[in-house]
């Protein structure tokens, strides 16, 4: 048996704590007052039910076989330079990423996909769900960030949420396969004095993770991007102005240019492969080398059920409502002097 815990420990202790406690006292100022406690007791009964609900108590169900057990997480660019048109000729780079994004679902059926996007800032796009269609429609809703919102390009800005994302999918299933694929272009404009990059902290997250790889967009000729102000008039593929360069003398339409070392060293730390995507190809490469059977053959494909054992305790507690309602009707009645 274990205990699923409906509600997390701290609020079962701060709730039924104290409820537990006036009772235990009433029946002890009832025992001594009037020699009797038995309104208490059952009171006390009734705390007690409620709290082993809350524990959520199970029993085994069964072991089964499922199809796969792979946790995908997409890590997306969404900063500006990923509006650069330099992708199969003078397609946005987040054209390349929408394309790879379901390919790589369809690449890798029945698994468990979440995205983590990030630009100025990162955070969970989509948590763990076995429902593809969610990718795909967050795919085809892709932009670049707001240009006026624009912090710059850092290559680390997403691994904190990636590595509370991948820490608690260990915890809740640790027998399951994590998959990381990153899709950016690598370049970082932060000005942080860092040799690696931003990619040295990945290195913490590789033994958290069995496979994936890290996909790089753009050209080192680099494109231009359009401003992008959240309408549909803006951005890639309309006439809004170019992202300027206001560092460089005139101001010149700024250009962005992949960053294959950065990339190379983020795969490298995380321990997977590293791929220049310039054009809406095959993902079959990407995924040939995962075989999710083969990494979970410890074992892991096997998942253990459990079925909630809930209703003793609620069959008592309804009894013990229900008792307490009849006694309170019941003391109602003296006091209000109507005859039983």
């Amino acid at each position: 048996m274990i205990l699923r815990m409906v509600w997390p420990a701290w609020a079962l202790l701060l709730v039924l704590g104290p409820l537990l406690a006036l009772c235990v006292a009433g029946w002890w100022r009832a025992r001594r007052s009037e020699g009797r406690g038995g309104g208490w007791l059952r009171r006390a009964a009734m705390v007690l039910a409620t709290l082993v609900i809350g524990l959520a108590p199970a029993v085994p169900a069964e072991t089964t076989q499922v199809e796969t057990n792979a946790e995908v997480f997409f890590v997306v660019d969404r900063t500006g330079s990923m509006a650069a048109e330099d992708y199969d000729g003078a397609q946005p780079r987040l054209a390349g990423v929408r394309h790879d994004l379901v390919a790589l679902v369809e690449a890798l059926p029945g698994a468990r996909y979440s995205v983590i996007g990030f630009d100025s800032q990162a955070s969970r796009q989509l948590p763990l769900t076995t429902d593809a269609r969610a990718v795909r429609t967050w795919a085809e809703t892709l932009r670049q960030e707001i240009t006026r919102f624009s912090a710059g390009s850092a290559v680390d800005r997403p691994r904190e949420a990636l590595a509370e994302a991948l820490a608690g999918a260990a915890t809740r299933n640790p027998g399951n396969v994590r998959l990381v694929f990153v899709l950016a272009d690598g370049e970082d404009t932060s000005g942080a004095d860092d040799p690696s990059g931003g990619t040295a902290g990945f290195a913490e997250l590789a033994g958290l993770i069995d496979g994936g790889a890290v996909l790089g967009y753009g050209t080192t000729a680099g494109g231009r991007m359009r401003t992008y102000d959240g309408t549909e008039s803006t951005g890639p593929g309309t006439a809004a102005p170019w992202i300027l360069d206001e560092a460089s003398p005139g101001s010149p339409p700024a250009v962005s240019r992949i960053d294959e070392t950065n990339l190379r060293r983020l795969a490298a730390a995380l321990g997977v492969p590293y791929a220049h995507r310039i054009a809406p190809t095959p993902v079959a490469d990407l995924v040939a080398g995962i075989d999710v059977e083969e990494l979970a053959a410890d074992g892991r494909r096997d998942v253990s059920t459990y079925r909630d054992v809930l209703w003793p305790a609620a069959a008592v507690l309804a009894v013990l409502v229900a008792a307490e309602a009849f006694a309170q009707a019941a003391r109602w009645r003296r006091l209000s002097g109507i005859p039983a």
